[in-house]
């Protein structure tokens, strides 16, 4: 994601780092701060799935656009690029958003979808040229094995991103829109206990509360690069 994110243009000073707990204090406290944006990736479980059903059925239209807009989303329109789209969440919205390098790929890019509606900006990352470079060539480094095309990878990733508006959203291209967690204070990050609260950690209580829940859950934090 780092790799992917620095050569679409956004700031090296901002890196994706593991998150190896987001209830242990002593290893949330290690990473570094303030976080921009959570990337969570959550496993494809019949509780989970049944759970997303029922809250998508009463997901509103989303129609915004314009740089008013308190958080930008992106429907997904391309098949296994979850991964991709939350990136694109996590990066060209605030905080990150103010470090992407001017000129490159990544600030042309978002300078072209802000007045679009999500329909439009949906088919502009379908169509994108560069994004699908970019993404094919990411997708193949790593340790893990990309999955086949139209193979479900068996997990899906969702963004947390603090918006203009200080409110949690919820970012999912699966979404009818983005999705309001609630309010957040001026100095909370999404590393708070409030905003872990109000995002993932209920993701993990489900699975806990059903007794034989699925954990194989990760997260990574895009937050200030560790020099050296």
């Amino acid at each position: 994601m780092t790799k992917l994110a620095h050569k679409l243009g956004l700031s090296p000073v901002l890196s994706f780092h593991d998150v190896f707990s987001l209830t242990e204090s002593s290893l949330i406290a290690m990473l570094p701060r303030p976080a921009s944006a959570l990337l969570f990736i959550y496993p494809h479980t019949e509780l989970g799935e049944a759970y997303n059903d029922k809250e998508k059925a009463s997901d509103k239209p989303y129609d915004g656009s314009g740089p008013d807009e308190p958080i930008i989303w992106y429907p997904q329109i391309i098949k296994n690029a979850c991964g991709l789209m939350g990136l694109l969440h996590c990066i060209t919205n605030s905080p990150a958003a103010e470090l992407i390098q001017e000129g490159s790929d990544l600030d042309n890019f978002r300078k072209a979808i802000i007045p679009l509606k999500p329909k439009e900006r949906g088919q502009y990352v379908h169509d994108s040229d560069i994004l699908e470079k970019a993404h094919a060539a990411a997708a193949q480094t790593g340790d893990s094995v990309a999955p086949a095309l139209g193979e479900d990878p068996g997990h899906a990733f969702i963004a947390f991103v603090k918006g203009k508006d200080g409110h949690l959203y919820e970012l999912d291209g699966g979404r009818g829109g983005p999705v309001d967690r609630g309010v957040m204070k001026e100095d909370e990050d999404v590393l708070s206990d409030n905003a872990l609260a109000l995002g993932p950690l209920p993701y993990l209580k489900r699975e806990e509360e059903a007794g034989n829940g699925v954990f194989n859950f990760s997260c990574t934090v895009l937050a200030p690069s560790i020099d050296g």
